[in-house]
């Protein structure tokens, strides 16, 4: 089966993707990790990434395909894959369409903007030892504290209000107008993200059944 995972960052897309990667005993492709390996590896399109990592730019499409395009005609590849993190474009989305890879489903897992707001901005880490709390759902024992090593944890840039509110802001401009790219298809299936990871799931299964 050849499966796409959308939702806003922080809505838990990643985790359902490694889930059903198990489950199905297919991999993983996320954009990220594919493009460090090809840089790693040095293959033709890892080194055209580079040029432009190394200066600290985005990758642009034509070379972010051509790494997609190199992994997935990969082995592991052939009885089906999920792909995490692309297509994030329209464009993106028409370039899968022109090398003839056909998508059996795409779920996308929706989970309301307040509630990621308050999911990522409320996040904590301790720098010390790398132990992840949540002001509200996984508060420290002891006020700024933390439970293994004692020291306080903090809130990472990345977890700020205003980071979560403008990456959401670039999801809803560029990503989401996928929703309607692939409903029009016919192989949309929309899951609603739960309190619980295990929930969300469920959902999820049943909804790659459907």
């Amino acid at each position: 089966m050849r499966i796409i995972f959308l939702g806003a960052p922080g809505a838990g897309k990643g985790t359902q993707a490694e889930t059903v990667s198990r489950k199905l005993n297919i991999p993983t492709i996320s954009t990220g990790n594919i493009i460090r390996a090809a840089i790693k590896d040095g293959t033709k399109m890892g080194l055209a990434a580079k040029e432009y990592t190394d200066k600290g730019l985005l990758v642009p499409d034509d070379v972010v395909i051509g790494i997609i395009k190199e992994r997935l005609s990969e082995d592991d590849c052939k009885e089906g894959f999920i792909l995490d993190g692309f297509p994030r474009t329209i464009p993106q989305a028409e370039s899968l369409d022109q090398m003839g890879i056909e998508i059996d489903k795409v779920i996308n897992i929706h989970v309301p903007d307040e509630t990621i707001i308050k999911r990522i901005s409320g996040r904590r880490v301790c720098l010390t030892c790398g132990t992840t709390y949540h002001i509200e759902y996984k508060p420290t024992r002891e006020p700024d504290k933390c439970d293994v090593c004692g020291s306080v944890p903090v809130q990472r840039k990345d977890d700020s209000i205003e980071t979560v509110k403008e990456r959401l802001r670039v999801y809803h401009e560029q990503t989401e107008p996928l929703i309607k790219y692939y409903e029009q298809k016919g192989k949309l299936r929309t899951v609603e993200g739960q309190e619980r990871v295990e929930d969300t799931t469920a959902l999820t299964l049943k909804a790659l059944e459907d």
